[in-house]
């Protein structure tokens, strides 16, 4: 492998942001598919979350660890909240769009040896290191991912499960 002096930004980065594209259209459609009253609804099991609660919360997610994390953005978030948040699925889709615009540029001129531009939470460093940016994207599409399947499967709880 030739060695060069100077590290081009993240190559895939638009082929990463594909898939977690892919993960938000997956947990919009579940939404969309449940209505807003449903969306907005815990299926009666201990500590659930509503399916609304659990996108809103990867919105969080992806926007804390790639653009305050990685890029060095400001972003105000409150963890604890976003796991109790209501609200209307299409703005959600429209805080997706916007997510979106912000990664793109956030990524757009991410080296992948750079340092954080700010310190995760000691529970979520790395496994016997800190977290490095390959890390960090790997950790948001991790989010995504069993998110986009607990959505899912909260979904099809609501569908079958009688109203109280």
């Amino acid at each position: 492998m030739p060695s060069t002096d100077t590290e081009a930004p993240l190559q895939d980065h638009r082929e990463y942001l594909y898939f977690l594209r892919r993960a938000f259209d997956g947990m919009i459609e579940a939404l969309e598919h449940l209505g807003e009253r449903r969306a907005n609804t815990a299926p009666a099991l201990p500590n659930a979350n509503a399916p609304y609660a659990i996108a809103h919360h990867c919105v969080a997610v992806a926007d804390y660890w790639i653009g305050h994390l990685v890029a060095g953005r400001k972003v105000a978030r409150d963890r604890t909240s976003e796991f109790k948040a209501t609200g209307n699925v299409q703005r959600l889709r429209q805080e997706v769009d916007a997510l979106f615009v912000r990664l793109e540029a956030d990524l757009s001129e991410a080296l992948p040896s750079q340092r954080l531009r700010d310190t995760p939470p000691a529970e979520f460093q790395g496994p016997d290191r800190p977290l490095t940016v390959p890390g960090v994207l790997l950790h948001v599409l991790e989010e995504l991912a069993q998110h986009h399947g607990q959505v899912q499967i909260t979904r099809d709880l609501l569908r079958t499960e009688v109203p109280a």
